[in-house]
């Protein structure tokens, strides 16, 4: 969990339904698409933006059977890690693909629960 105090932007939960852990602004659920809670400002998705996302597609024809290990890496602005985790592993054969997509969604904090430093 986040060492952010709650009702802060950042501040973490863990989802009820997967233990994910989880924005404790967040109305469903990222990693299982729980529902969290109904309430008309939490489920405008009119202010929600994507300012990253990638895909690609790794086929076992290019270079053979391979396995792979999916890693996701977050850093801060000085380059020091602050997050890692194994998204997923497999293996590829000739003939087979796998596509991998990665996106950062985002909302606009309200200025009430910006951290102060």
């Amino acid at each position: 969990m986040s060492a952010v105090r709650p009702g802060e932007a950042g501040a973490t939960r863990a989802c009820p339904h997967c233990k994910a852990t989880i924005l404790e602004s967040s109305a469903v659920c990222p990693a299982c698409r729980g529902h969290l809670r109904f309430d008309a400002a939490a489920t405008d998705a009119a202010q929600r933006f994507v300012p990253l996302h990638v895909e690609g597609t790794l086929r076992g024809d290019d270079h053979g059977s391979f396995e792979y290990t999916m890693v996701v890496v977050i850093r801060n602005e000085r380059g020091e890690e602050v997050g890692r985790h194994v998204a997923g592993v497999g293996a590829v054969f000739p003939g087979e693909a796998r596509s991998f997509s990665v996106s950062v969604e985002a909302v606009p904090v309200p200025a009430g629960k910006r951290r102060r430093h």
